[in-house]
């Protein structure tokens, strides 16, 4: 079985991870596993193993013939079996589907907004999901959404799967602040609904004494709102003690360094942040949004969305009370580690695309 991964992008995000991630541990276990990105290279490209097959297609429109003959050619010289579009790629394979292509397509769902389902547009996905043989969602919701508006019933809850991390990875940065600050982390695009201004309340809520330090990494989009982050962190009345990084390749080395990670999110599906959060052995604090609360299973504190002070109440409780954190972040170590790892996932998800 020869499988491509469809992705529009390789700038660091969810379901752009994904798309690497199973791209790279599906070669020892199929023929052939290829990745095509779409729209626009990014940091995400340097970790595709050599052996993945890699195409860039710099698409510059919805309907740009020539990276749409591109990828037909591409599908078939390489004599692909099942692409596995990811997010809006759909649709790009779903013109090659309608044009002819002969191959089985599968559609992974990432939708990060899912606690506002309501308000999503899926007119074009509707028409286009007579062509999926099946669908992936990364949580329940989103699986049971797909069930009842979309026409594709082929549907399966696939967990995000975090890879074995191989120790000689690094990354050149180090985390700012003094050597006995306590550390907390937050791997988050700025994005809205990743909500840093509630991360930012939080933050300051603390004794301005204590030495405690926010490390925030993720892509600036260059959006009104990644604006309005980075402008709250310069007024802050803690700004010395708030660290952005922008967007870095290399996230565990940078997790390892830390001694708490954050997410402070609105919505979420599963965010991969929170799985390399555990395999990196950080306790966390996360809001109850998406799958989070299944993720942590009671190794971590859960809070309220958008709650300043509840999020700072559950900072301050792992402050306060070392030895319950360290042992939940063992716990929660485990947790990750048994139930979300690359071998187990990714056997269901070959006898799935099989079907």
């Amino acid at each position: 079985m020869r499988v491509l991964q469809l992705i529009d992008s390789l700038r660091p995000g969810g379901a752009e991870k994904m798309a690497v991630n199973i791209a790279n541990g599906l070669l020892p276990r199929v023929e052939g596993s290829y990745l095509c990105c779409t729209r626009q290279e990014g940091l995400l490209k340097v970790q595709l193993k050599a052996e993945v097959g890699y195409v860039f297609l710099n698409k510059r429109s919805s309907l740009d013939p020539k990276a749409i003959l591109k990828l037909r050619k591409y599908i078939k010289e390489n004599k692909i079996d099942v692409v596995h579009a990811h997010s809006t790629s759909y649709f790009l394979a779903g013109l090659l589907k309608i044009s002819g292509s002969n191959f089985k397509l599968i559609w992974h769902d990432h939708y990060g907004e899912s606690e506002f389902l309501e308000k999503r547009e899926f007119k074009v996905l509707k028409k286009f999901s007579r062509l999926f043989a099946g669908i992936i969602s990364v949580n329940t919701a989103l699986k049971n959404w797909t069930l009842q508006n979309l026409y594709c019933k082929n549907v399966i809850e696939l967990k995000n799967f975090i890879p074995k991390y191989e120790n000689s990875r690094t990354s050149t940065i180090k985390l700012k602040g003094t050597a006995t600050d306590f550390k907390i982390i937050c791997v988050a695009n700025l994005r809205p609904q990743k909500d840093h201004i509630n991360l930012l309340r939080a933050f300051e809520l603390l004794d301005p004494k204590m030495y405690v330090s926010l490390h925030l990494i993720g892509e600036d989009p260059q959006t009104v709102y990644s604006a309005s982050v980075l402008k709250e962190i310069e007024n802050s009345c803690v700004n010395h003690k708030i660290h952005y990084y922008g967007a870095q390749p290399e996230i565990i080395p940078l997790l390892q360094q830390a001694d708490l990670g954050v997410l402070s999110s609105r919505s979420e599906g599963l965010p991969l942040a929170l799985l390399e959060y555990g395999i990196s052995g950080l306790p966390v604090v996360c809001t109850n949004v998406g799958q989070c609360a299944a993720v942590i299973n009671n190794y971590g504190s859960i809070v309220e969305k958008e709650n300043s002070e509840m999020l700072y109440g559950g900072i301050s409780a792992y402050l306060n009370n070392r030895l319950k954190m360290k042992q939940e972040a063992i716990m929660f170590q485990q947790e990750v580690e048994r139930n979300y790892s690359e071998k187990g996932i990714l056997k269901k998800y070959i006898n799935f695309i099989k079907k």
